[in-house]
Protein backbone atom coordinates (compact mmCIF):
# COMPACT_ATOMS: atom_id res chain seq x y z
CA UNK A 1 0.00 0.00 0.00
CA UNK A 2 1.50 3.65 -0.78
CA UNK A 3 2.51 5.66 2.22
CA UNK A 4 0.52 8.53 1.91
CA UNK A 5 0.39 9.84 5.72
CA UNK A 6 1.77 13.02 6.77
CA UNK A 7 4.61 13.50 9.04
CA UNK A 8 2.71 14.36 11.82
CA UNK A 9 0.64 11.45 11.62
CA UNK A 10 3.86 9.32 11.40
CA UNK A 11 5.56 11.34 14.54
CA UNK A 12 2.13 10.37 16.35
CA UNK A 13 2.88 6.96 15.70
CA UNK A 14 6.03 6.85 16.83
CA UNK A 15 5.69 8.62 19.96
CA UNK A 16 2.26 6.10 20.88
CA UNK A 17 4.62 2.75 19.99
CA UNK A 18 7.32 4.21 22.15
CA UNK A 19 4.89 4.98 25.70
CA UNK A 20 3.21 1.73 24.94
CA UNK A 21 6.68 -0.05 24.37
CA UNK A 22 8.55 -1.30 27.70
CA UNK A 23 12.25 -1.96 27.44
CA UNK A 24 12.63 -5.28 26.52
CA UNK A 25 15.82 -7.34 25.12
CA UNK A 26 15.95 -10.85 23.59
CA UNK A 27 17.76 -12.46 20.35
CA UNK A 28 14.29 -11.40 17.71
CA UNK A 29 13.90 -12.83 14.50
CA UNK A 30 11.95 -10.38 12.43
CA UNK A 31 10.15 -11.20 9.10
CA UNK A 32 8.71 -8.02 7.74
CA UNK A 33 6.68 -8.40 4.27
CA UNK A 34 5.68 -5.94 2.04
CA UNK A 35 5.63 -3.61 4.92
CA UNK A 36 5.57 0.06 3.48
CA UNK A 37 5.48 1.94 7.04
CA UNK A 38 7.95 4.44 7.17
CA UNK A 39 9.41 3.94 9.95
CA UNK A 40 9.11 0.39 12.15
CA UNK A 41 10.18 0.25 15.90
CA UNK A 42 12.75 -2.77 16.66
CA UNK A 43 13.42 -2.57 19.90
CA UNK A 44 13.77 -0.39 23.06
CA UNK A 45 16.78 -1.15 25.67
CA UNK A 46 18.44 0.63 28.06
CA UNK A 47 22.23 0.27 27.23
CA UNK A 48 25.38 0.94 29.73
CA UNK A 49 28.99 2.51 28.80
CA UNK A 50 29.64 -1.33 27.33
CA UNK A 51 26.36 -1.81 25.15
CA UNK A 52 26.31 -3.43 21.48
CA UNK A 53 23.88 -3.87 18.85
CA UNK A 54 24.35 -6.81 16.24
CA UNK A 55 21.98 -6.69 13.14
CA UNK A 56 21.24 -9.55 10.60
CA UNK A 57 19.45 -8.69 7.38
CA UNK A 58 18.80 -11.22 4.96
CA UNK A 59 16.24 -11.65 1.99
CA UNK A 60 16.27 -8.46 1.16
CA UNK A 61 13.50 -7.30 -1.43
CA UNK A 62 12.67 -3.54 -1.77
CA UNK A 63 9.09 -3.03 -4.08
CA UNK A 64 8.06 0.35 -5.68
CA UNK A 65 5.80 1.69 -8.00
CA UNK A 66 7.68 4.20 -9.13
CA UNK A 67 11.44 4.31 -10.20
CA UNK A 68 13.94 2.01 -8.11
CA UNK A 69 14.55 3.36 -4.70
CA UNK A 70 17.57 5.43 -3.38
CA UNK A 71 19.15 2.35 -0.80
CA UNK A 72 20.52 5.49 1.03
CA UNK A 73 16.69 6.11 1.57
CA UNK A 74 16.67 2.63 3.30
CA UNK A 75 18.12 1.64 7.01
CA UNK A 76 18.77 1.09 10.33
CA UNK A 77 19.36 3.85 13.04
CA UNK A 78 19.33 4.20 17.15
CA UNK A 79 17.16 7.23 18.44
CA UNK A 80 17.78 7.84 21.80
CA UNK A 81 14.67 8.82 24.61
CA UNK A 82 16.77 12.44 25.32
CA UNK A 83 16.64 12.97 21.20
CA UNK A 84 12.86 12.06 20.57
CA UNK A 85 11.03 15.32 21.13
CA UNK A 86 13.97 16.65 18.43
CA UNK A 87 13.18 14.21 15.73
CA UNK A 88 9.60 14.63 16.25
CA UNK A 89 9.63 18.39 15.73
CA UNK A 90 11.79 17.53 12.49
CA UNK A 91 9.02 15.58 11.03
CA UNK A 92 6.30 17.79 11.71
CA UNK A 93 7.86 21.28 10.55
CA UNK A 94 10.03 19.67 7.07
CA UNK A 95 7.85 18.88 4.23
CA UNK A 96 9.26 15.20 3.05
CA UNK A 97 11.91 14.77 5.76
CA UNK A 98 13.62 11.71 5.60
CA UNK A 99 14.97 10.59 9.33
CA UNK A 100 17.76 8.93 8.00
CA UNK A 101 19.13 12.37 7.26
CA UNK A 102 18.57 13.82 11.02
CA UNK A 103 21.42 14.63 13.09
CA UNK A 104 19.90 13.57 16.05
CA UNK A 105 20.16 10.04 15.28
CA UNK A 106 22.85 7.66 15.67
CA UNK A 107 22.84 6.34 11.70
CA UNK A 108 23.92 2.66 11.91
CA UNK A 109 24.01 1.72 7.83
CA UNK A 110 22.06 1.87 5.27
CA UNK A 111 20.88 -0.01 1.94
CA UNK A 112 23.41 1.47 0.19
CA UNK A 113 25.53 -1.05 2.49
CA UNK A 114 24.20 -3.94 0.76
CA UNK A 115 25.95 -5.29 -2.06
CA UNK A 116 24.41 -5.52 -4.20
CA UNK A 117 21.16 -4.03 -3.83
CA UNK A 118 18.45 -4.65 -3.28
CA UNK A 119 18.81 -8.61 -2.67
CA UNK A 120 21.25 -9.01 -0.29
CA UNK A 121 22.55 -9.65 3.24
CA UNK A 122 24.28 -7.97 6.00
CA UNK A 123 25.45 -8.64 9.14
CA UNK A 124 27.63 -6.03 11.44
CA UNK A 125 27.77 -5.01 15.00
CA UNK A 126 27.84 -1.78 16.55
CA UNK A 127 29.18 -0.57 20.21
CA UNK A 128 26.93 1.60 22.10
CA UNK A 129 29.70 3.89 24.19
CA UNK A 130 26.99 6.87 25.65
CA UNK A 131 24.75 5.13 28.41
CA UNK A 132 20.88 5.86 27.73
CA UNK A 133 17.93 4.24 26.67
CA UNK A 134 17.70 3.63 22.97
CA UNK A 135 14.88 2.59 20.27
CA UNK A 136 15.90 0.98 16.87
CA UNK A 137 14.40 1.78 13.89
CA UNK A 138 13.99 0.82 10.57
CA UNK A 139 13.69 3.94 8.19
CA UNK A 140 11.75 3.50 4.97
CA UNK A 141 12.30 7.25 3.08
CA UNK A 142 11.70 5.39 -0.45
CA UNK A 143 8.16 6.69 -1.83
CA UNK A 144 5.81 4.36 -2.63
CA UNK A 145 7.93 1.44 -1.25
CA UNK A 146 7.66 -1.53 0.31
CA UNK A 147 10.46 -3.44 2.09
CA UNK A 148 10.26 -7.06 2.42
CA UNK A 149 13.12 -9.12 4.57
CA UNK A 150 14.35 -10.90 7.72
CA UNK A 151 15.79 -9.34 10.44
CA UNK A 152 17.81 -10.49 13.05
CA UNK A 153 18.73 -8.43 16.43
CA UNK A 154 20.89 -8.79 19.10
CA UNK A 155 20.85 -5.99 21.77
CA UNK A 156 22.66 -6.73 25.34
CA UNK A 157 25.09 -4.82 27.56
CA UNK A 158 28.29 -6.72 28.69
CA UNK A 159 28.98 -6.96 32.29
CA UNK A 160 31.97 -6.48 34.74
CA UNK A 161 33.15 -9.98 33.57
CA UNK A 162 32.54 -9.41 29.86
CA UNK A 163 29.37 -11.50 29.90
CA UNK A 164 26.38 -10.52 27.57
CA UNK A 165 23.16 -9.54 29.39
CA UNK A 166 20.15 -9.86 27.20
CA UNK A 167 17.53 -7.87 29.93
CA UNK A 168 18.10 -3.66 29.59
CA UNK A 169 20.12 -2.06 31.88
CA UNK A 170 16.91 -1.00 34.06
CA UNK A 171 15.17 -4.56 34.20
CA UNK A 172 18.52 -6.67 34.88
CA UNK A 173 17.20 -7.17 38.32
CA UNK A 174 14.37 -8.71 37.24
CA UNK A 175 15.25 -12.17 37.66
CA UNK A 176 16.11 -11.40 41.66
CA UNK A 177 13.12 -9.73 42.36
CA UNK A 178 10.56 -12.05 41.12
CA UNK A 179 12.59 -14.85 43.09
CA UNK A 180 12.36 -13.06 46.67
CA UNK A 181 8.47 -12.33 45.67
CA UNK A 182 7.79 -15.68 44.93
CA UNK A 183 9.46 -17.47 47.84
CA UNK A 184 7.43 -14.64 50.13
CA UNK A 185 4.49 -15.90 48.50
CA UNK A 186 5.06 -19.76 49.10
CA UNK A 187 5.56 -18.66 53.01
CA UNK A 188 2.52 -16.80 52.60
CA UNK A 189 0.93 -19.64 51.55
CA UNK A 190 2.71 -21.75 54.74
CA UNK A 191 1.14 -19.44 56.65
CA UNK A 192 -2.46 -19.44 55.38
CA UNK A 193 -2.59 -23.37 55.67
CA UNK A 194 -1.66 -23.17 59.12
CA UNK A 195 -4.25 -20.79 59.88
CA UNK A 196 -6.79 -22.90 57.73
CA UNK A 197 -5.76 -25.95 59.77
CA UNK A 198 -6.01 -24.39 63.56
CA UNK A 199 -9.69 -23.28 62.79
CA UNK A 200 -11.01 -25.59 60.87
CA UNK A 201 -14.47 -25.23 61.98
CA UNK A 202 -14.61 -21.94 60.26
CA UNK A 203 -12.86 -22.71 56.91
CA UNK A 204 -15.21 -22.44 53.78
CA UNK A 205 -14.85 -23.04 50.53
CA UNK A 206 -13.40 -19.33 49.64
CA UNK A 207 -10.76 -19.79 51.72
CA UNK A 208 -9.43 -23.17 49.66
CA UNK A 209 -9.50 -20.95 46.59
CA UNK A 210 -7.62 -18.64 48.10
CA UNK A 211 -5.00 -20.58 49.34
CA UNK A 212 -5.18 -21.84 45.45
CA UNK A 213 -4.40 -18.39 44.21
CA UNK A 214 -1.63 -17.95 46.62
CA UNK A 215 -0.14 -20.88 45.28
CA UNK A 216 -0.46 -19.97 41.55
CA UNK A 217 0.89 -16.54 42.41
CA UNK A 218 4.07 -18.21 44.10
CA UNK A 219 4.44 -20.52 40.78
CA UNK A 220 3.88 -17.32 38.18
CA UNK A 221 6.57 -15.55 39.82
CA UNK A 222 8.78 -18.33 40.33
CA UNK A 223 7.93 -18.64 36.22
CA UNK A 224 8.59 -15.26 35.87
CA UNK A 225 11.80 -15.40 37.56
CA UNK A 226 13.35 -18.24 34.97
CA UNK A 227 12.04 -16.72 31.56
CA UNK A 228 13.85 -13.65 32.42
CA UNK A 229 16.89 -15.23 34.07
CA UNK A 230 17.58 -17.17 31.07
CA UNK A 231 16.50 -14.13 28.56
CA UNK A 232 18.98 -12.05 30.50
CA UNK A 233 21.83 -14.70 30.26
CA UNK A 234 21.17 -16.54 26.81
CA UNK A 235 18.97 -13.97 25.17
CA UNK A 236 15.71 -16.41 24.81
CA UNK A 237 13.70 -17.88 27.51
CA UNK A 238 14.18 -21.14 27.03
CA UNK A 239 10.34 -21.91 27.17
CA UNK A 240 10.17 -20.62 30.33
CA UNK A 241 7.95 -18.01 28.78
CA UNK A 242 4.81 -20.28 27.83
CA UNK A 243 4.95 -21.48 31.35
CA UNK A 244 4.96 -17.97 32.52
CA UNK A 245 1.82 -17.23 29.97
CA UNK A 246 0.17 -20.46 31.18
CA UNK A 247 0.03 -19.45 34.82
CA UNK A 248 -0.20 -15.57 34.52
CA UNK A 249 -3.22 -15.92 32.54
CA UNK A 250 -4.74 -18.58 35.78
CA UNK A 251 -3.80 -16.15 38.42
CA UNK A 252 -4.90 -13.17 36.57
CA UNK A 253 -8.56 -15.31 36.06
CA UNK A 254 -8.32 -16.60 39.72
CA UNK A 255 -7.63 -13.18 41.35
CA UNK A 256 -10.83 -11.89 39.75
CA UNK A 257 -12.85 -14.95 40.24
CA UNK A 258 -12.12 -14.76 44.22
CA UNK A 259 -12.99 -10.54 44.17
CA UNK A 260 -15.85 -11.16 42.67
CA UNK A 261 -16.59 -14.64 45.39
CA UNK A 262 -15.94 -12.78 48.52
CA UNK A 263 -17.21 -9.47 47.49
CA UNK A 264 -20.75 -11.37 47.18
CA UNK A 265 -20.01 -13.52 49.99
CA UNK A 266 -20.36 -16.58 48.67
CA UNK A 267 -19.74 -19.42 50.52
CA UNK A 268 -19.37 -17.78 53.88
CA UNK A 269 -22.39 -15.47 54.01
CA UNK A 270 -24.80 -17.45 51.33
CA UNK A 271 -23.86 -21.09 49.60
CA UNK A 272 -25.04 -20.28 46.20
CA UNK A 273 -24.27 -16.82 43.35
CA UNK A 274 -27.63 -15.10 42.43
CA UNK A 275 -28.10 -14.75 38.80
CA UNK A 276 -26.31 -11.04 38.34
CA UNK A 277 -23.41 -12.28 39.99
CA UNK A 278 -23.01 -15.44 37.47
CA UNK A 279 -23.34 -13.40 34.75
CA UNK A 280 -20.12 -11.22 36.27
CA UNK A 281 -18.14 -14.54 36.30
CA UNK A 282 -19.47 -15.05 33.03
CA UNK A 283 -18.54 -11.59 31.46
CA UNK A 284 -15.13 -11.08 33.40
CA UNK A 285 -13.58 -14.60 32.77
CA UNK A 286 -13.91 -14.28 28.40
CA UNK A 287 -13.17 -11.04 28.85
CA UNK A 288 -9.89 -12.06 30.64
CA UNK A 289 -8.82 -14.68 28.40
CA UNK A 290 -9.01 -11.87 25.36
CA UNK A 291 -6.90 -10.01 27.62
CA UNK A 292 -4.28 -12.91 28.04
CA UNK A 293 -4.39 -13.72 24.48
CA UNK A 294 -3.31 -9.66 23.87
CA UNK A 295 -0.97 -9.66 26.39
CA UNK A 296 0.93 -12.65 25.23
CA UNK A 297 0.81 -10.78 21.76
CA UNK A 298 2.29 -8.03 23.08
CA UNK A 299 5.13 -9.97 25.05
CA UNK A 300 5.93 -12.16 22.21
CA UNK A 301 6.28 -10.60 18.97
CA UNK A 302 7.06 -6.26 19.65
CA UNK A 303 6.17 -3.20 18.08
CA UNK A 304 6.90 -4.31 14.39
CA UNK A 305 3.94 -5.78 14.14
CA UNK A 306 1.34 -4.07 12.14
CA UNK A 307 -1.57 -4.47 15.08
CA UNK A 308 0.94 -4.07 17.72
CA UNK A 309 -0.26 -0.84 18.89
CA UNK A 310 -4.01 -2.56 18.69
CA UNK A 311 -3.27 -5.21 20.78
CA UNK A 312 -2.27 -2.70 23.44
CA UNK A 313 -5.19 -0.92 23.34
CA UNK A 314 -7.32 -4.33 23.47
CA UNK A 315 -5.96 -5.44 26.25
CA UNK A 316 -6.24 -1.61 28.36
CA UNK A 317 -10.12 -1.32 27.29
CA UNK A 318 -10.03 -5.37 28.39
CA UNK A 319 -8.52 -4.76 31.72
CA UNK A 320 -10.11 -1.43 32.47
CA UNK A 321 -13.99 -3.19 31.83
CA UNK A 322 -13.09 -6.67 34.24
CA UNK A 323 -11.91 -3.48 36.95
CA UNK A 324 -15.00 -1.78 36.53
CA UNK A 325 -17.06 -5.29 36.38
CA UNK A 326 -15.61 -6.83 39.67
CA UNK A 327 -16.83 -3.61 41.82
CA UNK A 328 -20.69 -4.36 41.06
CA UNK A 329 -20.71 -7.59 43.48
CA UNK A 330 -19.33 -5.24 46.69
CA UNK A 331 -21.51 -2.46 46.09
CA UNK A 332 -24.77 -5.09 45.59
CA UNK A 333 -23.81 -7.07 49.12
CA UNK A 334 -23.34 -3.69 50.88
CA UNK A 335 -26.69 -2.64 49.38
CA UNK A 336 -28.09 -5.84 50.53
CA UNK A 337 -26.63 -5.64 53.94
CA UNK A 338 -28.02 -2.07 54.41
CA UNK A 339 -31.57 -3.47 53.46
CA UNK A 340 -31.34 -6.83 55.70
CA UNK A 341 -30.13 -5.02 58.97
CA UNK A 342 -33.49 -3.05 58.99
CA UNK A 343 -35.32 -6.43 59.24
CA UNK A 344 -33.89 -9.35 60.75
CA UNK A 345 -32.73 -7.80 64.13
CA UNK A 346 -29.27 -8.75 63.81
CA UNK A 347 -27.91 -5.16 64.12
CA UNK A 348 -24.32 -6.17 65.25
CA UNK A 349 -24.28 -8.86 62.63
CA UNK A 350 -25.40 -6.41 60.06
CA UNK A 351 -23.34 -3.44 60.76
CA UNK A 352 -19.91 -5.19 61.23
CA UNK A 353 -20.46 -7.29 57.91
CA UNK A 354 -21.05 -3.52 56.20
CA UNK A 355 -18.17 -2.27 57.96
CA UNK A 356 -15.89 -5.13 56.21
CA UNK A 357 -17.40 -4.74 53.17
CA UNK A 358 -17.03 -1.13 52.87
CA UNK A 359 -13.61 -1.08 53.93
CA UNK A 360 -13.03 -4.25 50.97
CA UNK A 361 -14.32 -1.60 48.71
CA UNK A 362 -12.23 0.86 49.54
CA UNK A 363 -8.80 -1.69 49.41
CA UNK A 364 -10.22 -3.36 46.05
CA UNK A 365 -10.19 0.43 44.64
CA UNK A 366 -7.17 1.41 45.95
CA UNK A 367 -5.20 -2.01 44.78
CA UNK A 368 -6.68 -1.24 41.36
CA UNK A 369 -5.66 2.17 41.20
CA UNK A 370 -2.25 1.77 42.40
CA UNK A 371 -1.84 -1.45 39.61
CA UNK A 372 -3.51 0.29 36.76
CA UNK A 373 -2.48 4.08 36.63
CA UNK A 374 0.47 4.45 39.53
CA UNK A 375 2.41 1.82 37.64
CA UNK A 376 1.78 2.87 34.66
CA UNK A 377 3.37 6.46 35.93
CA UNK A 378 6.35 5.04 37.47
CA UNK A 379 6.64 2.90 34.48
CA UNK A 380 6.54 5.76 32.19
CA UNK A 381 8.62 8.66 34.26
CA UNK A 382 11.09 6.44 35.79
CA UNK A 383 14.68 7.12 34.67
CA UNK A 384 15.63 4.05 32.28
CA UNK A 385 18.00 2.55 34.93
CA UNK A 386 15.15 2.22 37.41
CA UNK A 387 12.50 0.60 35.34
CA UNK A 388 12.56 -2.05 37.50
CA UNK A 389 10.83 0.40 40.37
CA UNK A 390 7.55 -0.24 38.72
CA UNK A 391 7.81 -4.01 39.25
CA UNK A 392 8.47 -3.76 42.53
CA UNK A 393 5.74 -1.12 43.27
CA UNK A 394 3.50 -3.48 41.52
CA UNK A 395 4.54 -6.65 43.76
CA UNK A 396 4.56 -5.03 46.73
CA UNK A 397 1.22 -3.44 45.93
CA UNK A 398 -0.06 -6.62 45.54
CA UNK A 399 1.37 -8.57 48.40
CA UNK A 400 -0.03 -5.83 50.47
CA UNK A 401 -3.57 -6.26 48.88
CA UNK A 402 -3.39 -10.13 49.03
CA UNK A 403 -2.17 -9.67 52.72
CA UNK A 404 -4.86 -7.21 53.81
CA UNK A 405 -8.09 -9.08 51.90
CA UNK A 406 -6.71 -12.22 53.54
CA UNK A 407 -6.51 -11.21 56.93
CA UNK A 408 -9.99 -9.46 56.48
CA UNK A 409 -11.42 -12.71 55.50
CA UNK A 410 -9.20 -14.90 57.47
CA UNK A 411 -11.00 -18.46 59.16
CA UNK A 412 -10.80 -17.59 62.70
CA UNK A 413 -13.55 -18.07 65.11
CA UNK A 414 -13.95 -15.06 66.39
CA UNK A 415 -14.54 -13.37 63.06
CA UNK A 416 -15.93 -10.14 62.60
CA UNK A 417 -19.17 -11.66 60.79
CA UNK A 418 -20.13 -13.42 64.32
CA UNK A 419 -20.22 -10.96 66.62
CA UNK A 420 -23.62 -11.04 68.34
CA UNK A 421 -22.30 -9.33 72.02
CA UNK A 422 -26.05 -7.55 73.51
CA UNK A 423 -24.47 -4.21 74.11
CA UNK A 424 -22.54 -3.71 70.65
CA UNK A 425 -26.04 -5.26 69.49
CA UNK A 426 -27.92 -1.97 70.79
CA UNK A 427 -25.38 0.52 69.83
CA UNK A 428 -25.20 -1.03 66.01
CA UNK A 429 -29.16 -0.43 66.19
CA UNK A 430 -28.68 3.08 67.00
CA UNK A 431 -25.47 3.44 64.35
CA UNK A 432 -27.60 1.87 61.39
CA UNK A 433 -30.47 4.41 62.47
CA UNK A 434 -28.38 7.49 62.58
CA UNK A 435 -27.38 5.96 59.06
CA UNK A 436 -30.48 5.51 57.76
CA UNK A 437 -31.72 8.67 58.65
CA UNK A 438 -28.45 10.65 56.95
CA UNK A 439 -29.15 8.95 53.94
Amino acid sequence: MPTTSSPAAYAIAILLCLLLSPATAEIKNVKITADARPMILLEKFGFTHSGHVTIAVSSVSITSSLSRPDPSHLGFFLLSEDSLIQVIIELQQTPNFCVLESKYINLLFTFRDLSPPPHSSFNNSYPVTSPNEYNLFFANCAPESQATMEVRTDVYNLDDGGVRDYLSAGLTQLPTLFSVFSLTYFIFLGIWIYICLTNKRSVHRIHLLMALLVLIKALNLMFAAEDKHYVKVTGTPHGWDILFYIFQFIRVVLLFTVIVLIGTGWSFLKPFLQEREKKVLMIVIPLQVLANLASVVIGETGPFIKDWVTWNQIFLLVDIICCCAIIFPIVWSIRSLRETSKTDGKAARNLAKLTLFRQFYIVVIGYLYFTRIVVFALRTIAAYKYQWVSSAAEEIASLAFYTIMFYMFSPVDKNEYFVLDEEEEQEAEMALRDEEFEL
